[in-house]
């Protein structure tokens, strides 16, 4: 019994590490980039 609840944590806490409910985090250099194309084009 003690061996489920172990297993069972450790796979729910693998699953919530996983996840990425804001979508991956963007590296400054992706934000700059992104920016630059946004306003570039007056």
């Amino acid at each position: 019994m003690a061996h489920q609840k172990r297993r069972n944590k450790a796979a729910w806490k693998s699953r919530k590490q996983e996840q990425h409910p804001h979508g991956k985090i963007k590296s400054l250099k992706e934000l700059s980039s992104e920016y630059e194309e946004k306003h570039t084009t007056l």
